[in-house]
Parts: structure tokens; C-alpha cells; sequence
């Protein structure tokens, strides 16, 4: 016994704490590093002199390597980056890049000196964090099983999130207490298909909270390539957030060789909730781009055969009703039309014109290709084919008639979760489009993965998401990715990926609806990753309008908050989603749909609490135009929106699209008004925002 003791005591002191502190450029942010005694690497987070993150683990584990206790620190390095960057397109032309950087080495001290580097960035909005691993004697490969990185709260802190699961993240938001997560977690769980939910309590990230004493933390994971996404184990008993890595169908969340390094970790804080919103923390980590030239990526707007599937008339993506229709071998000129299939050549035409007419650049179709007939596509290894046409979709014909109108088709492809095929016919789809003259692309995964080891956002397939678009840029193709994990800030390193869905979106206006509050969390959670195809532009909420299948259905918005959307949750790629019907029936409130810019030069964040209201400012890349929204949830509210963002000295037109008086997202949607006033930098508005409503504002210079 003795001499266990004495082994005992020698462990202790082998791995004797040695503590690290890093503090930000502006100093109120102070990170602690050191080892527990047991020799686990931990760390800490404070913020104005109140604890954060208090003392929480780091560590991987594989089959190879059990790389979580018996550290010590071994060595220390010290930078500081300061360097501003100019983005392709985004919220603001220059981005500021300052922080300063800690690298620690732990070893651990057994016969193997295992050991890992730790890189740490401090900046004054947040914390970012790596684990690397450099080549070593003694472990090559790490089959991965656990990554013990954990986030330990203070308090009883309010969430904003969803649920964690492998596959799915189109849930609705959840706000409660961290206590009180797991009763509306399981109950939201069960609303969607297609889904594999965590067995334990779990969120998703961009998670976002707000402490007990006001201060509100993002955490989420930037560059995530090479390694399986994260969502957070929740334990509110002590709580405490532990990194949950999806994994593969084999229980493996990683196939890993040395040398790697792991996606980041990222923590934004402030006391200030518009701070979370004008962050550029996730972008900053990321690589620089990666893309020699980049002129052909143009920021747009776009229209789409899209909305008349969804709105209940009976609209279908299929050609034909024939569901034994097998791509490749079913000759489809020899099928019986449904009559109900939208994406043909007279109607896309028609999507043109209006396009053409309303200075819209692009029109999006779905539907147009074979293999909509069916759904079995898990059952089958094809379910589409990406170059051949609906008989009566004429690729030749629609192709010239854009052009001649100066419009672009943009591509659309389901794969319908078959990854592993479409990488298959990829280079055969991409020709195509260029030769026809598309140069952007939506893609789509609905369904279980295929390959059938995977999830969604497991390893497999992160890799494949940045694959495809690696792959459009070598034929300067623009993607927009719906079902793909969430984005981590690789659109830096990639601009042709423009934008993701990877959230609840407009669709689902159709489907049970959006809440009000809906939009007020999506900007504090899914977008501090990257820009959003939400499908903004919705006039005609009400369902019942068109007497159809879903006359129970209606938006969770007024008229005017769709307008103000396109502000305050920007996007490279934006898409009026409405039939070209309901614009003609409202051709003043449209007109703001046209104005408003979709890439921008600055961005001011004027009022923000996540949940309940945002009002931003943003000035258009390469004018002097500034566009204001201001969204509020169910509860009417009056934004006070000061102009002194604008040039002093100059007078500006103020064209204020507002709700009406009656206006509320449920009893009187479409009630607004529109008016003009002159204002400068000394103007402060206060502007009432209806039930569910808003306010979208352009403000012109006067000569």
C-alpha cells in the first residue's frame, strides 16, 4: 500500500498544475489554461471580471489513443494577429482580424509522450480554439470516439436552440432555461421526418445563450472540414456542455492521420446582444480564400418555380404520376403528363418575363429533371439523373430565351441524400449547366444518406459538402446548399457557396408555419455561420387564398417583415419566393424587393435581443444607398431607429415601407403603408412594428 502511495503522489506531481493566462487586445476578456490534477487539460473563460466558462475539459480519445488525462504542459507560444481583409461579398467590405494567440503543448508523461498542441485565439468578441496534432512515434492513425471538449456554465443561463440530431436541423427554436430543456426538446424531436435525434438531451449549434446576469454567449465551430460536426451534450444538473460529434452508422465520429487538426471551437460574449450579430469571429478563423479569381461569384436576387408546390394548389416537381418511372431506362415521352407539373417550358417563360421586367437577374426551377416520380431513393442507388430534361422542359429553348431577355436559369439538384451518386455524375452535371449557360446551382439533400454509413453531418459527408463546392468552382459555378450541415464560415474560403438553408426556412410557412419570434433567433444562432437561403419575399401569407390543400395554413409574418427580412438576414443570394401573381397584386410594396441591395459595404446594428426584436442598418456596396430593417416577434413594439450612421451634412430621402395601423401578423397580414420623408444623421425614428410585423426603410442621398 505504501508503495502505491508513493506512485500516487509521483503522478501528482508529474502533472503538477501550470497555469496559462491569455488576455484580449482590449484586455476584457481573460482565458486560463492549465491541468487539473489528474493531469486533464482544462480551461476557463472570463468577461469583465465575471466568470464565463469556468474550468472545463479538453481531449480526444481514439481507438489508438486515449489522449484525455496525465498532461502536463510542456511548452507555451505567443502572437498576436492584426490584419484587415476584404471579403468577396458579405456584411461589411473590410474585415478587421485582431486577436492574440496562445499555442500549449500538452504531453502526456507514460511510456508513450503522446502529446497535442492546443491553439488558442483571443479576440475582443470571443474565443476561438483547436486541438492539433502533430506526427509522433507513438499513434498514426485516431479512430475517433470522443472528443471531451466541454463548456461550463455559470448558471441556470436561458437557450436558444434545437434539438440535437445527426441528420435534421429544420426544428423550430426552443427559448427556455437550460433546467427546463428537456420537456420541449423531446416534444419539438418528434415533429419531423427524415430525423435521427441525440438519445440524450443535446442541442445543436450556433447555440446561443443569454446568462442570468446579461450577458449573452454564441458557441459554435468554425472550418469545419476533415472531422464530424458537433453538437453539445447538455447536462443542466452541473451545467455543463460536452462536444457530441456525429457519427458514422459504425459508432466512428473520426478516421483520423496524423498530422491533423480539428475544426474550431468558438465562443462569442458580450454584455451587448447586437455585438453577437455584427461578430466576424467565425469568419476570421476560417483559411483565406481559396479561389484565384473570383469575378464571375455576383451576389443576386432570383424568382423560382418553387412556391406553387408548397402552397397547397396540388403543384407537383413530377412530370408524370407513373411512379415505377426508373431514370435511365423509363422512356418518359412515353408517359401520361399529370397536368399539375409547373416546371415547363410556357410557365418558366412567363417566370422569365416577369423576372425580366422586374430587373430580377435569375430565375430558379425545380421539377425540371427525371426521377421526381417516386420517393424510394434509399431503396435504390439513383434517384435522379442531373443532364436529362422532362419532355416538356426544352432546355435549348428556355436557355435562348433567357438570354435574349438577359435573364440566368439557375440549376437546381436533389439528390434526394444520394451523395455517393451525385459525386458520380458530377462532372457530367456541371458541363451541362455550362453549356446551357447556368451558372448557379441549388443543390438538395432530402432523405437518408447515401452512402448508407452516413448521417447528414457526419465525417463523409462535411467532406463531400466542400467537395461539391470545390468542384463548382472549377466551372465557376455558384452553390446554394439546402439540407447540408450547418455552415461554419467556409463561404471565406469558398464564395461560390453563396448560401446553405441548414435551419427551419421560409418553406415551412406552408407547413405548420414560422413563429414570429422565428426570425429574431435565426440571426443569433444559424446565421453567425454563414448566409441563409430563408426565402424571403411572402405577400400572399394566407393559404386559404388559394382554396386548395392547406387552407389552414398562414405565415407568421406581416407583409412588410418580409421586406424588412432581406436586411435583417442578409444573403448573397437572395430569392423573392411569391408567385409573380401576388407581386402584380402588390406593385408599391415590391418595389422595395427590387431596391434593396443583397452585398453590402457596412452594416450597423441598432437595437437587438435575441427572441424578441432586431433593427440593422447596411449601406450597398458601391453606392451611398442605406436599407433599415426592423423585425419584432408577437409582441407589437416601437423601434427607435437613430440615423447617425448616415453622412453628416447631407439630406436623404427616407422611403418607409410600414405596417398599417390595423396591421397583425394573424388577423391582418397584408396591411401596410408606404410613405416618404426627408431626414439626416441627426433623425431619430420611432417606428411601431405590428404583431409579427417590421419596418424596411431605403434612405437615398438627395442631390
Amino acid at each position: 500500500m505504501k508503495r502505491v502511495i508513493t506512485m500516487l503522489a509521483s503522478v501528482l506531481c508529474a502533472v503538477a498544475v501550470y497555469a496559462v493566462q491569455l488576455v484580449s487586445p482590449s484586455g476584457e476578456l481573460v482565458l486560463n489554461v492549465s491541468v487539473n490534477p489528474v493531469g486533464q487539460p482544462v480551461y476557463s473563460l472570463d468577461y469583465k471580471g465575471k466568470a464565463v466558462i469556468v474550468d472545463s475539459r479538453l481531449g480526444l480519445c481514439g481507438d489508438e489513443a486515449d489522449m484525455r488525462s496525465g498532461f502536463t504542459i510542456d511548452a507555451e507560444r505567443r502572437s498576436a494577429i492584426d490584419e484587415t481583409w476584404s471579403p468577396v461579398w458579405g456584411e461589411y467590405e473590410q474585415v478587421v482580424n485582431r486577436c492574440n494567440e496562445l499555442e500549449v503543448d500538452f504531453v502526456q508523461h507514460d511510456e508513450s509522450h503522446r502529446r497535442f498542441t492546443v491553439r488558442f485565439r483571443l479576440f475582443d468578441d470571443g474565443l476561438g480554439f483547436r486541438y492539433e496534432l502533430p506526427e509522433q512515434a507513438t499513434v498514426n492513425y485516431l479512430t475517433l470516439r470522443d472528443e471531451s471538449t466541454e463548456f461550463n456554465l455559470t448558471g441556470d443561463h436561458t437557450f436558444y436552440c434545437i434539438p440535437g440530431d445527426y441528420d435534421v436541423d429544420e426544428y423550430a427554436y426552443t427559448t427556455a432555461p437550460m433546467s427546463q430543456l428537456a420537456e420541449p426538446l423531446a416534444k419539438i424531436s418528434k415533429t419531423l421526418v427524415n430525423n435521427t435525434p441525440i438519445a440524450n438531451l443535446s442541442v445543436q449549434t450556433p447555440l446561443m445563450v443569454k446568462t442570468t446576469d446579461g450577458i449573452y454567449v454564441n458557441i459554435h465551430e468554425a472550418a469545419l472540414t476533415g472531422y464530424a460536426a458537433m453538437s453539445l451534450d447538455v447536462n443542466a444538473e452541473n451545467y455543463s456542455l460536452k462536444a457530441h460529434l456525429t457519427p458514422d452508422k459504425n459508432g466512428v465520429r473520426g478516421y483520423l492521420q496524423l498530422p491533423f487538426h480539428t475544426p474550431w471551437r468558438t465562443i462569442i460574449v458580450s454584455d451587448d446582444a447586437r455585438d453577437i450579430l455584427a461578430s466576424q469571429l467565425i469568419l476570421n478563423l476560417n483559411e483565406p480564400c481559396a479561389l484565384d479569381d473570383t469575378s464571375w461569384i455576383k451576389p443576386q436576387k432570383f424568382i423560382g418555380v418553387w412556391w406553387e408546390m408548397f402552397n397547397g394548389t396540388g403543384k407537383t416537381w413530377a412530370y408524370s404520376d407513373y411512379y415505377k418511372a426508373k431514370p435511365g431506362v423509363t422512356d418518359y415521352s412515353t408517359l401520361k403528363p399529370n397536368g399539375r407539373h409547373p416546371a415547363n417550358t410556357d410557365n418558366v417563360k412567363y417566370y422569365i418575363d416577369f423576372a425580366a421586367e422586374s430587373g430580377i437577374p435569375a430565375v430558379l426551377v425545380e421539377g425540371w429533371n427525371l426521377g421526381w416520380e417516386d420517393w424510394a431513393a434509399y431503396r435504390k442507388n439513383r434517384q435522379f439523373i442531373f443532364t436529362e430534361a422532362y419532355p416538356d422542359f426544352d432546355v435549348d429553348a428556355l436557355r435562348d430565351y433567357a438570354e435574349s431577355k438577359g435573364v440566368r436559369l439557375i440549376m437546381h439538384h436533389e439528390t434526394a441524400g444520394n451523395a455517393a451518386d451525385y459525386e458520380r455524375q458530377i462532372d457530367d452535371a456541371y458541363q451541362f449547366m455550362v453549356d446551357n449557360g447556368y451558372n448557379s446551382l441549388k443543390t438538395g439533400y432530402v432523405g437518408p444518406i447515401i452512402p448508407r454509413s452516413e448521417y447528414h453531418s457526419s465525417q463523409w459527408m462535411n467532406d463531400h459538402y466542400v467537395f461539391v463546392a470545390k468542384k463548382a468552382a472549377e466551372y465557376r459555378i455558384m452553390i446554394d446548399s439546402h439540407e447540408a450541415v450547418r455552415p461554419t464560415g467556409l463561404c471565406r474560403t469558398y464564395p461560390n457557396w453563396v448560401a446553405q438553408e441548414s435551419a427551419r426556412g421560409g418553406e415551412f410557412e406552408s407547413m405548420g408555419g414560422n413563429a414570429p419570434d422565428h426570425t429574431c433567433i435565426l440571426p443569433f444562432t444559424r446565421l453567425k455561420g454563414g448566409p441563409m437561403d430563408y426565402t424571403p419575399g411572402l405577400f400572399q401569407t394566407k393559404l386559404d387564398y388559394y382554396n386548395g390543400e392547406k387552407n389552414d395554413q398562414q405565415a407568421g409574418t406581416t407583409l412588410v417583415r418580409q421586406l424588412a427580412l432581406y436586411v435583417t438576414m442578409p444573403s448573397p443570394l437572395q430569392m423573392a419566393c411569391d408567385l409573380p401573381d401576388n407581386y402584380r397584386r402588390f406593385p408599391d410594396a415590391f418595389k422595395f424587393i427590387q431596391d434593396v441591395a443583397v452585398d453590402w459595404s457596412d452594416s450597423r446594428y441598432l437595437e437587438a435581443e435575441p427572441g424578441d426584436y432586431i433593427t440593422v442598418a447596411r449601406r450597398e456596396k458601391g453606392g451611398n444607398r442605406w436599407f433599415v430593417g426592423a423585425i419584432t416577434d408577437e409582441n407589437e413594439r416601437t423601434a427607435v431607429i437613430k440615423l447617425d450612421f448616415l453622412e453628416k451634412g447631407v439630406k436623404y430621402e427616407a422611403e418607409i415601407y410600414e405596417d398599417g395601423k390595423d396591421a397583425h401578423w394573424k388577423d391582418n397580414p397584408q396591411s401596410y403603408k408606404i410613405r416618404k420623408i426627408r431626414v439626416t444623421a441627426d433623425t431619430v425614428l420611432k417606428q411601431r412594428l405590428a404583431s409579427g410585423g417590421g419596418v424596411a426603410i431605403t434612405l437615398t442621398p438627395l442631390p
